[in-house]
């Protein structure tokens, strides 16, 4: 798309926040109305839209991406999307531990045992622990305590938390950030132990240090806009 407009701004709505492109009322694109809860989320957008150049690049939009996702898509399918968040408690990254070498396992530890304590006492959510790659069987308690964990989020808040999820491979991760019990950067350092560990080891591979890149990036801005959704 081309450039069409010469200002983007954020309006006040009756039932929220959206955005006008000089005097034109953004949409999705499903042609919904764009309606965000926050007046700090609607002036991020209409930073992103101003910020382009002669053609549009919606990779570099992404809080009017993750509008146009809630709206289009999350809103009308919540429970399905908190349920399939909800299932990474049953192999959650932090669960699975390396046998060796031991400074890796180490490392494991004395990162990811005091959050599995803090999401059982936050929660009531015990995770148990395995050592390899076979899967763990969690309990049904720790499973039902993190769904309702996930399922306090409203569909906004949803949108966010699923790239917070899907990127790290941890549930709990996610809710830590979301909670406020890590900031994004420790957390996304806490997910890539295992990265850092075998970059340390083996050195560093040029293709895949730039898609670290690209999902580090994904995740900060996840976590910006819980920022930006909470006000």
């Amino acid at each position: 798309m081309k450039r069409f407009w010469k200002e983007a701004r954020a309006v006040e709505l009756e039932q929220g926040f959206g955005v006008v492109l000089d005097a034109r009322p953004l949409r999705t694109p499903a042609k919904a109305p764009i309606v965000v809860p926050t007046r700090a989320m609607a002036e991020a957008m209409a930073a992103e839209w101003d910020a382009q150049g002669p053609e549009v690049k919606p990779a570099t939009m992404p809080v009017t991406r993750a509008a146009n996702s809630t709206i289009d898509r999350v809103i009308a399918a919540r429970a399905a999307v908190a349920a399939s968040l909800a299932a990474f408690g049953g192999s959650d990254l932090l669960c699975y531990r390396a046998p060796f070498p031991p400074e890796l396992a180490a490392g494991q530890a004395a990162a990811w045992d005091p959050l599995l304590d803090w999401a059982a006492a936050r929660f009531g959510a015990r995770l148990g622990v395995a050592v390899g790659v076979m899967h763990v069987p969690q309990s049904d308690a720790a499973l039902a305590a993190l769904a309702r964990a996930v399922e306090a989020h409203d569909a906004w808040e949803l949108t966010a938390l699923h790239d917070l999820v899907t990127i790290s491979g941890s549930l709990v991760l996610g809710l830590a950030v979301s909670e406020g019990r890590l900031t994004a950067p420790e957390a996304w350092r806490a997910s890539r132990i295992d990265e850092d560990w075998n970059i340390r080891e083996w050195g560093e591979d040029e293709e895949a240090a730039a898609t670290s890149r690209l999902r580090e990036a994904d995740f900060l801005a996840a976590a910006r806009l819980l920022d930006l959704i909470r006000g």
